[in-house]
């Protein structure tokens, strides 16, 4: 039997208080500060090294024409614009400015993408402040061609609908002439087709750039902020770590040389 004054019978040797583990903090206490600074250092020297990048972004507004009830549509669709650019456009440009500027490859990638419901076409890269100049030179180049492009197709609508406006023109002369009970008929429905072809004339509008290159207001990616905060963190856990690691191994030291 145990009376109150014997010792538990069941007593390990092998446990540690909390008064031991703060003890050996406090022992320790170098070791830890030391390896603290030495991870937020190196934390603080690789966030300051970190190019901070930006989102580029382009926009263009494709040609567009009338389709009636107020509403407007592209003279080509924007999934064709699209298309056009990422297998036509985007390896020759991509090309020619790498010539330009003498390098390998580009530190960049160009994406492009229709908002869904809109005539616009992005044109978004994210890069550097330092390779700015480059971005720009890429989407001015991009640009440049799908404009030329819906140039050419916006002046060959216009050519077609002024031939349909001058047969139309010709047909409503020669219906002004003509006499009988159709006679009417025929001249309305002619100003009706002279005025439809007009209007359509008059809505066509050329594709426009809206801006090129403009550079997102926040930098992408992990900001300088977190990856020292992470740092911080991280310096914390292996401080304490590297405490009890070195106690461990003062005490094994002094287990061997008892030996």
């Amino acid at each position: 039997m145990t009376t109150p004054n014997s010792p538990y019978p069941y007593q390990n040797d092998d446990e540690i208080s909390l008064v031991d583990l703060t003890k050996i903090l406090i022992h320790r206490w170098k070791a830890m500060v030391l390896v603290f600074l030495v991870v937020v250092l190196g934390a603080l020297g690789f966030a300051l090294m970190q190019d901070r990048t930006y989102h580029y972004t382009s926009i263009y507004e494709v040609a567009q024409r009338s389709i009636g009830s107020g509403s407007d549509a592209g003279l080509e669709s924007p999934a064709a614009v699209v298309a056009k650019i990422n297998s036509l456009y985007l390896g020759p440009t991509t090309r020619q400015l790498r010539d330009q500027a003498e390098v390998e490859r580009l530190p960049f990638d160009v994406n492009v993408s229709n908002p869904q419901d809109t005539l616009l076409i992005n044109v978004t890269s994210e890069a550097s402040e330092n390779d700015q100049e480059l971005v720009l030179a890429m989407h001015t180049l991009l640009l440049e061609r799908v404009e030329q492009n819906q140039q050419r197709l916006l002046e060959r609508t216009r050519e077609n609908l002024e031939r349909q406006l001058e047969r139309a023109e010709r047909n409503l002369q020669a219906a002004e002439r003509v006499e009988g009970l159709r006679a009417a008929e025929m001249l309305v429905s002619h100003m009706e087709r002279v005025a439809n072809l007009q209007d359509r004339l008059t809505q066509l509008n050329e594709g426009q750039v809206v801006q090129v290159a403009i550079q997102s207001l926040e930098p992408t990616g992990t900001s300088r902020s977190l990856i020292l905060a992470l740092g911080i963190v991280l310096g914390g856990i292996l401080a304490l770590m590297a405490a009890f690691l070195s106690h461990f191994a003062s005490l094994v030291r002094l287990s061997l040389n008892d030996e």
